[in-house]
């Protein structure tokens, strides 16, 4: 009998519980320095006019609340997530995100780039600094991921394996460089990138598949989806499940807090709806992320 999803927040320990896990491992969580935060959260307060449908942040917290709020969920370990949306943001983003996880043990070191002329050296020193994912998001920063620019960090990353979270997926907005094409044609170039697809790569979830089933190191993430507010969006195949199935070992718990538009709990409730089994919901929630980012249980 499958354990019963969470009915809230204050259930969510209750059911990894009940899972036999020693807690969740997210792969996509945000902290940012307070004036960039402030500016994400102001632009999901106009949604409506940048999406077409209300998204009102869950949890639009002080630092150190949002910092309760997943230690009580059991979230074991999270990175930090940091993306620049233009040139010059990068270095700095990743000095104030190796600071943040030097002072809580339960953060998972992160960084970012971009395309400008010191993105190889920036990166070269994060490695340096032992960091432990890197976030790229296309659709924010509005470039393409094969950019000459960025050969140099993608052949490093290729070499060290480090995971790199990439929002490619054309939702909730579509741009210029999002889409499965760029990321096929980084793949052909660096087939051995460790790449974590956020979002499962929604809404174009079949082509993203492909990629997962093709390629040994490309794993997908769960923010968002299969959530009511996702569905209502960007609807997943029931067709499909079977193919997520066979993936398990390649899927990462994600869920896009703090600026989400509903409770924590409904993520995992989502996952644990598509009744794909327990063991399924097992390797998703701890044992995916724990051997990837060597999170000891």
């Amino acid at each position: 009998m499958s354990v019963p999803p969470p009915a809230d927040d204050a259930d969510v320990p209750r059911f990894w519980r009940e899972l036999g896990l020693p807690g969740l491992v997210d792969v996509h969580v945000h902290f940012l320095p307070p004036r960039v935060q402030a500016k994400v959260w102001s632009y999901f307060e106009a949604a409506h006019t940048h999406y077409g449908t209300e998204w009102p942040v869950q949890y639009p917290l002080p630092e150190d609340e949002r910092l309760a709020v997943l230690g009580r969920l059991g979230v074991r370990a999270f990175p930090t997530l940091p993306y620049p949306h233009k040139a010059g943001m990068a270095a700095w983003l990743n000095d104030w995100s190796h600071d943040f996880a030097a002072a809580h043990p339960q953060v998972l070191s992160s960084a970012t780039f971009f395309p400008e002329p010191e993105a190889p050296h920036y990166v070269a020193e994060a490695l340096d600094r032992g960091v432990r994912v890197f976030k790229v998001h296309v659709q924010v920063g509005a470039f393409d991921p094969r950019d000459a620019l960025l050969e140099p960090v993608w052949a490093r990353l290729e070499e060290t394996g480090t995971p790199v979270v990439i929002h490619c997926g054309s939702g909730p907005l579509r741009g210029e460089h999002t889409g499965p094409a760029p990321m096929s044609g980084l793949l052909e170039r660096h087939p051995r990138l460790q790449l974590v697809i956020a979002h499962l790569g929604m809404p174009e979830y079949r082509e993203f598949l492909d990629l997962a089933e093709r390629h040994e190191r490309v794993h997908l993430d769960t923010t968002m989806f299969a959530t009511a507010f996702t569905e209502r969006l960007m609807p997943f195949d029931p067709a499909d499940r079977p193919r997520l199935a066979a993936l398990r070992d390649k899927v990462l718990l994600g869920s896009d807090f703090p600026s989400i538009p509903y409770p924590y709990a409904e993520q995992l409730a989502a996952l644990a709806g598509l009744d794909l089994g327990d063991d399924w919901l097992r390797s998703v929630l701890w044992h995916n992320g724990a051997r990837l980012f060597g999170v000891a249980a």
